[in-house]
């Protein structure tokens, strides 16, 4: 079944529906496609295009093929049929017949395939943030581990001078962060939604985009019809994203294979992520690493394959746009496997610290040392290079280390020297000198340490917000609960309730909760058999953005629909929000029962700034 061959007179050719057919790689988009279906449904609902019965029929058949696509995903996979959009909308008519054909009404394909991948990047760049916050969190476990042990930082491959190597850990921590914040960045720009753009010029359907987007959990609907269907920048930002992650791995494996060669022997690699050799015994090779090394490539081709193919594209949808998700998928699997394997190279890798601190203190990496200790002395910095060079090239034809050549050596070329330079030119003393911020000073890494555990545990509380549970509130809420209604009654955006009230009414309330943390609450309150109220609605400022308000709204909406209560309503400072949730501005006076019950005695009854605005629902 082809979605379009109507208009055709002959079948396609064998080869060209091989060549055409997208099946065999966006099957991976079928969950996405169906809660898409099932959005578009209720906004067609909403439109007066499908009755409530046929949108239950509808939601309830996605829900059925959601299921078999994911017990059974070889079902869709191996199809004959020419996409993922083609298998859903088969097995939705397969069940429900003409009621099923109804679904595409008003909806391209251009705009739900533009939908679903930016369904499907979204929740890969949220994944792709978890890993990276897991190689972060391995990093600190491994510097914590070995906090105080020492090896030569290198330029140019040579010794330069003596690090810690929780110092090390840290600079890929940053590097990561970094990569972390790239992906959150490209996630903002990827939560916009293109479903109601229709083939390029719109739908013709009066669909409330807005509602429909904060349905499917996006920021906000596109600005653009032509451009909607056609964009393809947030796969590109994603590629890149992905392509410079790909980089800092790479970097740390390098790393990680140099110091574990037995010419320097810094670090150990566990059994588990290495191989052996099928012809000599000895070998223990970092197979795991070197394979990062060489799967990062791939994203850049990734990258750039992606970018050729949407350089030279005419607005607005071109079939050239089918080749956007093998390039996808294939750098998603990559970085994600990447990620994986280096944590557990980290979290099972042993430093050998007497090896590592030996080797920092050759190579002269104390030379610098000694010429700061001349600018102490009051010889200008170019001149104690000079003095401290020769020196070094002394003690390289002597075969013996800076502090080991005698004060008459040291004075002869350095007059300055005095017999206190000893004691400057060790290790530790070299490590404590460099205490600036950023340093590898113990005393700043220890604290870059801490502060690092904060900026992971505040990248975690962010994350959780993608994986919000939102339900009914129980006593073991109160105190969270408590917390979020007083904070926002400071802030002046709700009125005050003490915790009796909020104990009292705690089968009114609904929270959210992320890592087990509440981290959003309002209630509904019921005032007749006709109207309830969405009161005491809070977010945690930290969650703000990732859509915990709407599913809050969308949670009492649902509790005011059980109860068949027809109108809910709220007092806002914020309409924009609640009218991008189907709410209405309304006017006081048609609020009776609120007015007699509560508005008499607020302190702002003659000079509320509040909006009334209202959802009706179709129960």
């Amino acid at each position: 079944m082809a979605l379009w061959g109507s208009r055709f007179e002959k079948d396609s050719d064998p080869l060209f529906r091989k060549f055409n057919d997208s099946l065999p790689y966006d099957w991976r988009l079928v969950q996405e496609d169906i809660e898409g279906s099932i959005a578009w449904a209720q906004a067609l609902e909403k439109a007066d295009v499908l009755s409530a019965t046929e949108r239950k029929q509808i939601e309830s058949a996605l829900k059925e093929i959601a299921k078999l696509a994911a017990e059974t995903p070889e079902s869709v996979g191996d199809s004959s049929l020419e996409d993922v959009h083609t298998w859903v909308e088969a097995q939705l008519i397969e069940r429900l017949g003409d009621v099923g054909k109804k679904l595409h009404t008003g909806r391209s394909r251009n705009d739900q395939v533009a939908t679903d991948l930016r369904l499907w990047t979204r929740r890969a760049l949220s994944d792709r943030q978890r890993e990276i916050h897991d190689v972060q969190d391995a990093l600190l476990g491994l510097a914590a581990r070995h906090e105080c042990a020492v090896l030569p930082g290198y330029t140019h491959l040579q010794h330069a001078q003596p690090i810690l190597f929780a110092h090390w850990c840290l600079a890929y921590f940053e590097m990561l962060q970094r990569d972390r914040d790239r992906f959150a960045d490209a996630d903002r720009r990827t939560a916009c939604c293109p479903l109601g753009s229709g083939a390029l010029a719109g739908t013709a359907y009066p669909i409330d985009r807005e509602a429909l987007a904060h349905a499917l959990r996006f920021h906000r609907p596109t600005s653009n019809s032509l451009d909607a269907v056609s964009d393809r920048d947030f796969v590109v930002e994603t590629l890149s994203a992905s392509a410079l992650c790909g980089i800092h791995l790479s970097r740390l494996a390098e790393d990680l294979i140099f110091y574990a060669g037995s010419e320097v022997g810094f670090v150990e690699l566990d059994d588990s992520t290495t191989t052996g050799s099928s012809m000599m015994p000895q070998k223990k090779n970092p197979d795991a690493l070197e394979l990062v090394r060489g799967k990062t490539g791939r994203l850049f081709g990734s990258l750039t394959a992606l970018c050729m193919t949407l350089k030279g594209l005419p607005l607005a949808y071109n079939k050239d746009l089918q080749e956007d998700k093998a390039p996808l998928f294939d750098a998603m699997d990559t970085l994600s496997m990447c990620l994986k394997i280096v944590t557990l190279v980290l979290d099972r890798l042993r430093i050998c610290e007497d090896v590592s601190k030996k080797a920092a203190a050759q190579g002269y990496t104390n030379a610098t040392d000694l010429a700061d200790y001349l600018v102490g002395k009051d010889v200008p910095f170019r001149e104690a290079h000079d003095q401290v060079g020769q020196l070094v090239r002394i003690a390289i034809e002597r075969d013996e280390s800076l502090d080991e050549l005698p004060m008459s050596v040291l004075t002869r070329i350095a007059p300055k020297i005095e017999k206190d330079a000893h004691v400057q030119l060790t290790v530790d003393a070299s490590l404590n000198k460099r205490n600036t911020l950023g340093g590898t000073a113990p005393a700043q890494v220890s604290q870059a340490m801490k502060v690092a555990h904060r900026r992971l545990a505040r990248n975690r509380d962010r994350l959780s917000a993608g994986a919000v549970e939102v339900r009914q509130a129980c006593i073991d809420d109160l105190n969270g609960i408590c917390q979020l209604v007083n904070y926002w009654a400071e802030q002046g955006e709700n009125l005050p309730r003490k915790q009796e009230a909020i104990l009292e009414g705690i089968q009114d309330f609904g929270v959210a909760v992320a890592d087990g943390k509440i981290v959003g609450c309002g209630s509904l309150t019921v005032y007749t058999p006709v109207l309830a109220e969405i009161r005491s609605l809070g977010v945690d400022p930290d969650c703000r953005g990732n859509s915990v308000g709407s599913m809050l709204v969308q949670y009492f909406i649902r509790s005011a629909t059980a109860l068949h209560i027809p109108r809910v309503f709220v007092l806002t400072r914020a309409p924009k929000f609640f009218a991008r949730l189907g709410f209405r501005e309304e006017r006081m006076n048609t609020l009776p029962e609120k007015v007699w019950k509560d508005c008499v005695d607020c302190p702002k009854r003659d000079c509320c700034d509040e909006i009334p605005m209202i959802y009706e629902i179709n129960t």
